[in-house]
């Protein structure tokens, strides 16, 4: 325990880097405590913020001994903000520390002892890589993020992970104060095309100048209403144009979204015989570079928004469905038409595979199933629940769509037995 009378400060030796951004060391009594923005190696001193049975968190204070790869963030904000966590590691030392957390989820949650882990594939871009970028309003209307504890929004002057078009251009926006609007996103189409998202809980469309040539979009209960320019943006993908409306997710990291595409290509031996089910499919991304070679493409999709992009973005072809619903309604249904020579692209939300949306998956018995996520906790989770479903875990490949931050991209090939 530290000098201090209060048992809310401790000094702490930190051991390891957990998933969340986190950096974790043990109490006097044994329990794990989580601390932000510390080290493997560091001892720091903290106060707890958190106070449970079984664990505890804490808030670094002062880095009494420094890790030697201890580095000094780019950015200002950092430590305050909540939207970078390994600002103080260097690039090298970053993709190593999300290897090795990836491998400990799938170890831990999914009791895989030896899980195929191939070498991690860098973002060519460590900073201003991100093509969208979502901003809070502070009660003055300044532009914002929340900060790192996730109880306030604060007003920031500098952020390096914006593409240099959104970067050059958020500082224009003012807004007298933040009582019309949410949220602010900037989203960067091909060419620097540029589109100012508004987000709110009142239908009532905001009042905003800009005298720029963006396109500005109110969205109220993802219904869009355009203020100025198009309802849309282009995203350009190794050559191929993708239309993406103002509700509809698109990955972030425009060259990794480019690299994940050769991935999924290099890794799915597809034919004319083959039928691809591509499950949260959003937009299409993946879909439209697997159409000219499938014989047929099955597409599922909840958000109305992505669906239309999606028509759209596949107009061109044929042998391509689309359904519109969640996973768990719309794949019980398809699972009596699908057989074995079935290849499948999953890419769920943070949450994961719904449960009974996986185990139509697995009723399926496909030859393939790529899975792409963006959480690896609820990643092992499945994966444990695909291997007890007859499926080998081949590899997984890291992917780092978000450098600077805790976000850990991969894709994992599982094959059936």
């Amino acid at each position: 325990m530290s000098s201090s009378d209060s048992p809310l400060f401790f000094d702490i030796l930190l051991e390891k880097l957990t998933y969340g951004g986190e950096a974790m060391g043990r109490l006097p009594d044994g329990r794990a405590v989580f601390v932000p923005f510390g080290l493997p190696g560091e001892t720091v001193r903290v106060r707890l913020t958190q106070d449970k049975q079984n664990f505890a968190r804490g808030e670094l204070l002062e880095v009494l001994t420094a890790s030697a790869e201890r580095i000094d963030p780019k950015c200002k904000h950092f430590g305050k903000c909540g939207g970078c966590h390994y600002q103080n590691l260097s690039y090298e030392n970053q993709l190593q520390a999300k290897t090795e957390i990836l491998r400990d989820q799938f170890q831990r949650i999914g009791k895989i002892e030896n899980p195929p882990i191939k070498a991690i594939v860098p973002s060519p871009l460590e900073w201003n890589y991100r093509n969208h970028v979502q901003f809070h309003l502070t009660a003055e209307g300044k532009l914002g993020f929340v900060n790192s504890k996730g109880n306030s929004v604060f007003p920031i002057e500098e952020c390096h992970l914006p593409e240099t078009g959104i970067d050059s251009f958020w500082r224009e926006l003012q807004f007298e104060s933040n009582k019309d609007v949410e949220r602010v996103s900037l989203r960067a189409g091909h060419n620097e095309e540029l589109m100012v998202v508004l987000e709110s809980e009142n239908f009532e469309t905001p009042e905003l100048e800009i005298e720029a040539d963006v396109s500005v979009v109110h969205l109220f209960d993802e219904h869009p209403v355009v203020i100025a320019g198009r309802d849309h943006f282009v995203v350009s993908v190794l050559e191929k144009d993708f239309r993406v409306s103002a509700a509809s997710f698109f990955q972030v990291n425009t060259k990794m979204a480019e690299k994940m595409v050769e991935h999924l290509l290099g890794h799915l031996p597809v034919s004319l015989s083959t039928t691809l089910l591509d499950v949260y499919c959003g937009a299409g991304l993946f879909s439209k570079f697997f159409a000219p070679t499938c014989g047929q493409v099955i597409g599922i999709e909840e958000s109305e928004s992505a669906c239309e992009d999606f028509v759209f973005n596949l107009d061109e072809f044929d042998n391509v469905e689309l359904y519109e619903g969640t996973a768990e309604e719309v794949l019980p249904g398809l699972a009596g038409r699908l057989d074995s020579s079935t290849f499948v692209i999953v890419d769920p939300p943070r949450a994961g595979i719904e449960r009974h949306a996986l185990d139509a998956i697995i009723s399926i018995k496909p030859q393939i199933i790529a899975y792409v996520s963006c959480d690896p906790s609820t990643l092992a989770r499945d994966a444990a629940r695909l291997i007890n479903g007859g499926y080998r875990l081949a590899e997984v490949t890291p992917f780092d769509l978000f450098p600077q931050t805790y976000h850990i991209e991969s894709i994992s090939i599982f094959e059936s037995m």
